[in-house]
């Protein structure tokens, strides 16, 4: 089940998401008009309904400004292997669907301070078609801290990457967009 939420408190104006429910809802505290925002210490479990994740995961924890991303890999809104075989559109889906859980989240790929990607049978020079499939992420300057890792297999047949993040929010208040 579905269910549009409005969280306060996490940009300037409102943020809505879709998000299915869970105990103490996404924003942690009693958010609102008038009311105080989530507290800045207590986790905000992010799972957006229209992601399809690996179970046994959140989505995403933002504690403060701080967010943690589990791994984001190539599954479209149905829970489909985007690109088999294709580690390019691979990285190009899971690196969008981690922008997805950022904006959730408040966040863009430029507060990401942390990258950590697995690929499944890793080979040398496989991290420049990583590269190019997620460019937003790998600036010239001043890109995130990261590393990567070659891994024997993910949970779902078929998926050759997975990308996890932490991002720290510059900013509470965005200007709109």
């Amino acid at each position: 089940m579905c269910v549009r939420r409005v969280v306060w408190g996490i940009v300037a104006g409102v943020l809505t998401a879709c998000a299915p429910v869970a105990a103490g809802g996404p924003g942690g505290g009693r958010g609102g008009p008038g009311g105080p925002g989530p507290e800045p210490t207590r986790p905000q479990y992010l799972n957006p309904g229209t992601l399809a994740t690996i179970e046994g995961f959140t989505s995403a924890v933002r504690i403060g400004s701080t967010v943690y991303i589990s791994g984001q890999v190539a599954l479209d809104d149905q829970g489909r292997v985007v690109g088999p075989e294709d580690l390019q559109a691979q990285a190009r889906q899971a690196f969008a669907n981690l922008t997805h859980v950022l904006q959730i989240a408040g966040a863009t790929p430029e507060d990401v301070t942390k990258l950590t990607i697995y690929v499944v049978n890793l080979k040398p020079g496989e991290f420049d078609a990583i590269r190019q499939a997620a460019p937003a992420f790998f600036p010239q300057r001043n890109p995130p801290a990261g590393v990567i890792v070659g891994i024997q297999s993910l949970p779902k047949q078929g998926l050759l990457i997975a990308v996890d993040a932490t991002a720290i929010i510059r900013a509470m208040f965005r200007p709109r967009r």
